[in-house]
């Protein structure tokens, strides 16, 4: 299932550094390396779009894909908000290295990520924290490991899901 972002996030920094633009064909995508150009087809009308990753997300439900306003439009998802998509990877950026590591949220308030914290601490793990601003807020992400094998790092969030611990694979 694809998705789309707009106004909201109009003229604010994404995950690559660069300011985003709702009318460019861009997209987030939790682990494909950022820069990397993907062709998205809308399985129920054949429409695609080649768009290039620049953010991370999405972060809602079985979502794969979160596709700037103007890519959307040109998939025909604008009013329905959602489709069904498949993704191909068309070109990787230039010496890529494919690096992931689990995120267990991202929180606005420092104490919440204390308490994820204290939590992966008790079980014997040393998760990391990190602060970033956007939007006019400061946030906090508790990520842990690196794995350069996805299947390892779907595996061992598979397990911490199973401990009713939610966190997600995204790419680095």
């Amino acid at each position: 299932m694809a998705s789309w972002y707009g106004r909201d996030f109009h003229g604010k920094p994404t995950a690559s550094g660069e300011t985003y633009n709702m009318y460019a064909l861009t997209a987030a995508h939790r682990t494909l390396p950022l820069g990397t150009l993907a062709k998205v087809t809308n399985l129920s009308n054949g429409k695609h779009v080649v768009v290039r990753i620049n953010d991370r997300g999405p972060f809602v439900g079985s979502r794969i894909i979160d596709m700037s306003y103007g890519a959307a439009r040109r998939l025909g998802m604008v009013k329905t908000g959602v489709a069904k998509v498949r993704v191909e990877v068309l070109r990787l950026p230039k010496n890529c290295k494919f690096l992931y590591t689990l995120q267990f949220g991202a929180f606005r308030d420092r104490k919440n990520a204390n308490q994820v914290i204290q939590r992966l601490e008790e079980m014997g793990y040393k998760p990391v924290v990190d602060s970033w601003k956007a939007h006019g807020h400061k946030y906090y992400r508790v990520r842990l490991g690196l794995f350069r094998d996805i299947s390892r790092a779907r595996e061992t969030e598979e397990n911490f899901d199973s401990a009713g611990i939610p966190c997600i694979v995204i790419a680095l």
